[in-house]
């Protein structure tokens, strides 16, 4: 938390142009020099349309520009605009909502929401292959609340089941995972264990009946029972824990004052998650998601909303 993180005068120096942007795009899209996304050759002529620089492949005549086959695709805002949309949002401390972006971008809003939606769903795929590994302590949730005329408590529409897992060492928080799950059914969690366990975790739990599928799936599983109320949010195995828990409703109660938590939660979650993740050189997050962002399996506007 006192790390200088990158200031914005250092942020113009490295990308306040639109070549300053390009280069660095093309450093996270070719490291070793440019690829055909079609037959993978290297070499390639280039040429300018509408001021817009395209590669061309000298083997199968391919074209691509730098933002084709990405999240970035048919983007009609500058690279300036892209590469100040993730400072903002990686430099927060907290989240940033799309009214904010806009007022900062000077953009429309239905460009700053599918803009900060695309960076966010580039987080959600990068993070979706990092499972964790070791000492784990996870926990079931239950984030977003009733709306004005529905059901209220755990049956509301608006609310969703989450599995919040932290990854342990020295008694310290390293990574964490908050998942979107259908259920705490066994079946749901053996789902969710393939993907966010590495094999043979130490895993740590309360006693849902759910969790108990971990030790069938390979996993040392021990469970420890806590007491009700504000006590057993303070006992050792999940004293972590619960305080990230608590900081995340924090930030998206703060932040976000309403959205489908169904429809678009594991998108959010994916932001804080990724920014904890890398919480120990917020300098590098901008050229980090910048390769998420290239590397990402592009989405319509339509598969976002």
């Amino acid at each position: 938390q006192f790390q200088k993180g990158l200031s914005l005068p250092a942020f113009q120096r490295a990308y306040g142009t639109p070549e300053l942007c390009e280069t660095a795009l093309i450093r996270a899209r070719w490291p070793d020099g440019f690829r055909c996304p079609r037959c993978d050759a290297r070499a390639a002529s280039e040429f300018r349309r509408q001021s817009l620089r395209y590669w061309q492949c000298q083997r199968c005549r391919h074209q691509t520009s730098l933002t084709s086959g990405t999240l970035m695709e048919h983007t009609r805002l500058p690279l300036t605009t892209w590469f100040l949309a993730i400072y903002l949002i990686t430099q927060s401390k907290t989240q940033i909502a799309a009214l904010a972006l806009r007022r900062q971008l000077g953009v429309s809003w239905k460009a700053a929401w599918l803009m900060h939606h695309k960076i966010m769903e580039a987080m959600r795929q990068r993070e979706a292959s990092q499972p964790l590994r070791g000492d784990v302590r996870i926990d079931d949730v239950y984030l977003g609340g009733e709306r004005t005329g529905g059901r209220v408590g755990r049956g509301s529409p608006n609310k969703v089941p989450v599995v919040a897992a932290v990854e342990m060492r020295d008694d310290r928080p390293q990574r964490v995972r908050f998942d979107v799950v259908a259920t705490f059914s066994f079946a749901a969690l053996t789902d969710w264990a393939s993907q966010a366990l590495s094999p043979g975790c130490g895993v740590v739990s309360d006693g849902l009946l759910g969790f108990e599928v971990l030790a069938r799936l390979g996993h040392q599983h021990h469970t420890v029972l806590a007491p009700r109320g504000k006590a057993g949010c303070e006992i050792e195995p999940f004293r972590w824990l619960n305080t990230l828990i608590g900081n995340l409703k924090t930030a998206l109660a703060g932040t976000h004052h309403a959205f489908k938590y169904r429809k678009y939660g594991s998108r959010y979650l994916a932001e804080v998650q990724y920014r904890f993740n890398r919480r120990f050189d917020l300098a590098a997050m901008v050229p980090r998601i910048t390769v998420a962002l290239v590397r990402a399996k592009p989405c319509s506007r339509r598969l976002l909303s």
